[in-house]
């Protein structure tokens, strides 16, 4: 059950969160997502300047269970990534919504509006399994 889910920031169905702050937009994993990866062992996420479509894979986290894509919220250019997680990739287990991945510049702001709330997510996380 899903129980660490921050009111202030939007989600995606493939557990990516997302913290609007005028056009630019922070991604990161969700704890629930990190809960079900297990221990993170590895983390690639694109370099500044990479142009993202939202819903398309932007890099990949590794846990000693699997290896999992990660997905854009949304359409923009990447900003700023998080290098300290790159060295680093175990933050994201204790720290889920301080641990950030990438920061991106949105092309259309309104795309944010697709993305979950708290409450929706919460209840696809509650009847997905």
């Amino acid at each position: 059950m899903a129980t660490n889910i921050p009111m202030n920031l939007k989600y995606t169905k493939d557990h990516e969160w997302a913290l609007v702050e005028g056009d630019i937009v922070t991604v990161g994993i969700t704890d629930f997502a990190q809960s079900a990866l297990g221990d993170i062992v590895f983390l690639e996420v694109p370099e500044k300047g990479t142009h993202l479509n939202a819903g398309s894979t932007f890099g990949v986290v590794e846990s000693i269970k699997s290896v999992s894509d990660l997905y854009s919220p949304v359409t923009g250019e990447v900003v700023e990534k998080n290098s300290q997680l790159e060295a680093s990739p175990e933050k994201i287990n204790s720290e889920a919504y301080e641990a950030w991945l990438i920061k991106v510049k949105v092309k259309d702001a309104s795309e944010t509006n697709n993305l979950l709330t708290a409450e929706q997510y919460t209840e696809f996380c509650n009847t997905s399994h």
